[in-house]
């Protein structure tokens, strides 16, 4: 188990972690030190106790409003997942129209009808040329 020193508020600390977690130690130790420093700013030289606390409360206060933007915006996902399901469960019947099948005697009877007028507009034609 590899030990790893840190440094947060300008004092160091020898700290064990799993081997290959290193990276992972270093950088929650570089956003401690960011707190602590922020606080060795404001009030100056502090007991490390007190510094070590006051900058993980500052830290769990950041995690606490990230947390709840989350929350926030996997409500709002949940919201337009149920709208979308929705919208894909309407299902929008097509208007059905249906067409009555026209019996043969009707059609032949048209056609007839036709041939005829045609006819009778051949033979006005003819009458008005002569």
């Amino acid at each position: 188990m590899p030990e790893v020193t840190i440094t947060i508020g300008s004092r160091q600390f020898e700290v064990a972690c799993q081997l290959g977690e290193e990276h992972y130690l270093h950088t929650a130790a570089k956003m401690l030190d960011d707190e602590a420093q922020v606080l060795a700013d404001q009030a100056g030289r502090m007991p490390e106790a007190r510094m070590l606390l006051m900058a993980g409360l500052m830290l769990a206060d950041k995690t606490a409003s990230v947390e709840d933007q989350v929350a926030e915006l996997q409500a709002k996902l949940t919201a337009r997942e149920a709208e979308l399901a929705n919208l894909r469960d309407t299902v929008v019947e097509p208007e059905r129209i249906e067409v009555p099948v026209v019996p043969q005697s009707v059609t032949d009877t048209l056609a007839e009808l036709a041939a005829r007028a045609e006819a009778l507009a051949a033979s006005v034609e003819e009458k008005t040329k002569a």
